[in-house]
């Protein structure tokens, strides 16, 4: 029997130096039609890897059965912490039972990995090399080996209570979790210390954001335990905004977030009267819950574009990208236009573009509002046309004179008072037509609009 085993194994071992030498050839012939070349071919570079890493495993699995067959032969039993580092996560250093490869080539436990992606990072944690994608291919042939081995010395994967679960978390990690939201409803110094606590694990780990939306947990009205106090401190108010916000990020949670009674009540109050970087991370919030068409109706029935417009007039430079980027999203809801519109968005707005602050930005508003015939009589009255007709003269950012443009067409077919302003801008600098002839798709066509209607009226004039 045991001369019939080392025979069985050299004819393994025969199979696996012939496969080992067809990938060879095919490696070699995969990196000379990349040196050869001139252009990078993606495809394959990645079969290129995928060849290397097959060859590794190969020499993995002989130098591992050559390990085996020397124990059986001499009678020792390996014990089951003798553990081959072939068959260890480089990342828990322990031995793995869903074996994955990465872009780099090199095989982790899934949890793991997938962890060590979630937190943000674009590098193989072993090698250092920058992944070309995060895509995480089974490797069935590193499974199959520890199994074997397993089988072989009487190894059982142990249920660890530390073991991470699919979303990367250890069982010690959720029960920590549960006692900081505990401590949320304890005294002020628990609760300012849980808070930060958890708004730094939020922006960190996916993973944690992710907890909050488990609903047998309860987790956001728990987190907002300190709203029952007469008046939140502002750090605490900041820590809890900026987890709201953290949280938000995540897909499954948007929902569930917007519709916990007291969040937007918190997000508004923290619009008025927080910190500059709390203003800066409710206006955040806002923008990320509005991805969600039935969260833009909400926050815009609650009042919130009033706020945010109050906030912008006040232009504090730090937080009027993210309050623009909020006013902008919610404004993709045609009933918030209208809103933005009686609010006296278009005053404050105009205002900042006339004074060249976050014009990028605040033109992609005014362009969504110009669909309204009051937007358009506001505009006319604070001096839009020649502001505009300055910036295509002006800019460089081809977003920008395209949104002007957008504007310009919406005025030029509304209010004909406004076509000998642009005749004559046209006449003296063919800022128009210079659009036609350089700009994007969408200015090209717009600019021919407002030349078309101003030729029309030419003719008519000169007919008449």
């Amino acid at each position: 029997m045991a001369k019939s085993g080392v025979l069985e194994g050299d004819s393994t071992m025969a199979a696996a130096a012939a496969k080992a030498s067809e990938l060879k050839k095919e490696l070699q012939k995969l990196v000379t039609e990349i040196v050869d070349l001139d252009d990078i071919n993606l495809d394959e570079i990645d079969r290129a890897q995928y060849v290397l890493c097959n060859l590794k495993e190969l020499k993995l699995k002989k130098s591992v059965s050559l390990k085996v067959r020397s124990n059986h032969n001499s009678g020792h039993e390996i014990v089951s912490g003798a553990v081959p580092e072939e068959f260890k996560c480089p990342l828990s250093k322990e031995l793995m039972r869903d074996p994955v490869i990465i872009a780099s080539g090199q095989t982790f436990d899934k949890p793991f990995i997938r962890k060590w992606l979630q937190a943000g990072n674009k590098t193989c944690p072993r090698t250092q090399q920058v992944l070309s994608h995060t895509i995480l291919t089974p490797n069935h042939l590193i499974r199959t080996m520890i199994a074997q081995w397993c089988k072989n010395h009487g190894v059982k994967l142990p249920d660890s209570v530390n073991r991470t679960d699919e979303e990367g978390l250890t069982k010690a990690d959720k029960d920590h979790f549960v006692s900081l939201l505990k401590k949320m409803s304890s005294t002020l110094p628990h609760q300012k210390e849980s808070a930060k606590e958890l708004r730094l694990l939020t922006k960190r780990l996916p993973s944690f954001r992710a907890l909050f939306g488990e609903e047998s947990l309860d987790a956001i009205p728990k987190l907002l335990s300190p709203l029952s106090q007469a008046k939140l401190e502002s750090d605490l108010q900041e820590d809890l905004i900026t987890t709201l916000l953290n949280i938000s990020i995540h897909e499954n949670n948007k929902k569930l977030v917007l519709e916990t009674p007291n969040v937007l009540p918190l997000l508004m109050e923290a619009l008025r009267s927080g910190t500059i970087e709390t203003k800066s991370n409710a206006a955040a919030a806002l923008f990320t819950l509005s991805a969600l068409d039935s969260n833009k109706a909400i926050i815009g029935r609650s009042g919130a574009l009033k706020t945010l417009i109050d906030l912008l007039d006040e232009g504090h430079p730090l937080v009027m990208k993210d309050v623009a980027s909020a006013i902008f999203n919610l404004c993709i809801l045609h009933e918030n236009k209208a809103r933005v519109v009686s609010d006296g968005g278009v005053r404050v707005i105009m205002k900042k573009i006339l004074n060249r602050t976050h014009v990028d930005e605040l033109l992609s508003i005014v362009a969504m509002l110009s669909s309204s015939q009051r937007a358009i009589e506001e505009m006319v009255e604070l001096g839009a046309v020649p502001c505009l007709l300055s910036i295509i003269r002006e800019s460089s950012c081809a977003r920008n004179k395209e949104n002007c443009i957008a504007i310009l067409h919406a005025i030029c077919f509304s209010d004909r008072s406004k076509w000998k302003e642009m005749k004559e801008e046209e006449s003296k600098y063919c800022t128009i037509s210079q659009l036609v002839e350089n700009g994007s798709s969408r200015a090209k066509r717009k600019a021919s609009g407002v030349l078309e209607r101003m030729n029309r009226a030419n003719y008519l004039t000169h007919t008449a």
